[in-house]
């Protein structure tokens, strides 16, 4: 028995019209996902357009690293049909924004307190509100009234302090600071040192004359000392020749300096100094001066005279004369060398270094959090800093300098083309997909 069955189409449906709206339907969702893939790809390139256009922003701001934008691709769909399983893609999505913190080149400027680092290190500054340390590349500092060193937002610069005696206190971070209306007590000389060659080819005399010592002595040299209240005064060394191998040397004073007539010389010290046949000082090489009353109430001084001295073939000269003495000073300027040190410059010509710049370097850099105006701060990602002073390891300073923005113009320009074309092509495939659901739409008329 043959039995026949009838295919009959669902109720007021037609069979080829059920069935192209099937294939209606799973159109339709394949283009609704077509539009949220460029709708991926459009926010993607929006962010790095933004990336881009803060780098040429910042191509003149001093200390900036520019920022590049990694994309990734979106996890896929999984379809699966008669040939296996297969994947689809769901557009793209910014992965992360990464510093470049490559070395920026370098610009003079005519500041004291500009400071360019070369290398991986941040200067140190403080929030004097909050104490918080954040970390910098744009060392355009200067001192507040307060004698602070800060950023141009008031941060102040971190570093170490040098204590009365000197010393570093090293390892533990202070605002650095230098009292810019303060004095330097007067230091009375204890201490002069001579470095000469007195010519062995000079003519022995007698006898020194004080009243003739011009006359009597074969080479003079004068030297600036000062008593406790920092008055100066001038003392001069006349060098006779005795012997062939033999001088002496006299020390005088003008006598109004001492309590005598103004304008006559006085005696306050006196020595031989004897040589080798090699032309080197073998006998008194040093002497003491004990108890010089200067006539102005200062306190009586002692004074060590230490002669680096030769007798060689050549003509006598001083080639350097130092004493440990000045007067009292005022700041007049600060100084900052390259390897950190902070110094106060007074009116008479002492140096006193008050601090020393320290310098953080980070294991991740790129883990650090961007805070404005050029300033970051730690993150765990950073890992904490290493704190040290410039050096190899830290970095190294350039004064009177400042660090440009690393921004490439040149490769800034070719991203924007790049983002230009991506953002292009994305909204295309928003209009063409549009208008293939147009089509679709249109199958039903």
């Amino acid at each position: 028995m043959t039995t026949s069955l009838e295919l009959t189409p669902k109720i007021g449906i037609p069979a080829r019209e059920a069935d192209s709206g099937h294939r209606f339907i799973g159109g339709e969702m394949g283009l609704s996902s077509a539009l949220y893939t460029a709708i991926s790809g459009l926010q993607g390139n929006s962010q790095a357009m933004t990336v881009t256009g803060n780098n040429i922003a910042n191509s003149n701001t001093t200390g900036f690293k520019s920022s590049s934008t990694v994309f990734s691709d979106l996890l896929a769909a999984n379809i699966a049909s008669s040939s296996g399983n297969s994947q689809v893609g769901r557009g793209s999505q910014v992965q992360t924004v990464q510093t470049n913190y490559s070395q920026g080149g370098f610009e003079s400027t005519d500041s004291g307190t500009d400071i360019a680092i070369e290398g991986s290190g941040f200067f140190i500054v403080s929030d004097p509100l909050s104490a918080t340390n954040l970390y910098t590349r744009n060392g355009n500092f200067d001192f507040d009234d307060e004698g602070y060193l800060v950023t141009a937002d008031g941060y102040r610069v971190q570093g170490s302090s040098y204590n009365a005696d000197g010393l570093l206190a090293s390892g533990n971070l202070s605002d650095i600071q230098v009292d810019l209306v303060s004095q330097i007590e007067a230091k009375q000389t204890e201490n002069v040192t001579l470095q000469t060659n007195l010519d062995s080819n000079s003519d022995v005399l007698s006898t020194f004359s004080i009243t003739s010592p011009e006359d009597t002595s074969n080479y003079a040299t004068t030297t600036t000392v000062y008593d406790s209240l920092g008055t100066s005064h001038l003392l001069t060394c006349y060098f006779s020749k005795t012997a062939d191998q033999e001088w002496d040397w006299h020390l005088t004073v003008d006598g109004d300096d001492v309590g005598g007539t103004a304008g006559v010389l006085q005696e306050i010290g006196s020595g031989t100094l004897e040589f080798d046949a090699d032309g080197n000082l073998v006998t008194g090489a040093s002497a003491t001066i004990s108890s010089i009353t200067w006539d102005n109430g200062s306190a009586a001084q002692n004074l060590t005279y230490a002669f680096d001295t030769t007798q060689f073939d050549s003509d006598s000269t001083v080639f350097s004369q130092d004493q440990d003495g000045y007067a009292s000073g005022e700041v007049t300027d600060v100084d900052i060398a390259a390897d950190g040190t902070v110094s106060a410059v007074y009116s008479n010509g002492e140096t006193i270094p008050v601090a020393m710049i320290s310098l953080a370097t980070f294991i991740n850099p790129n883990g650090l959090d961007a805070a404005g105006s050029s300033l970051y701060s730690q993150t765990g990602e950073s890992g904490s800093p290493t704190i040290g002073y410039p050096g190899s390891s830290q970095g190294t300073l350039i004064t009177q300098a400042l660090e440009l923005s690393n921004v490439d113009l040149a490769t800034e320009f070719v991203d924007l083309i790049t983002i230009q074309n991506g953002y292009t092509a994305n909204s295309r495939v928003i209009t063409t997909t549009d208008e293939m659901l147009q089509e679709l739409l249109n199958l039903k008329r």
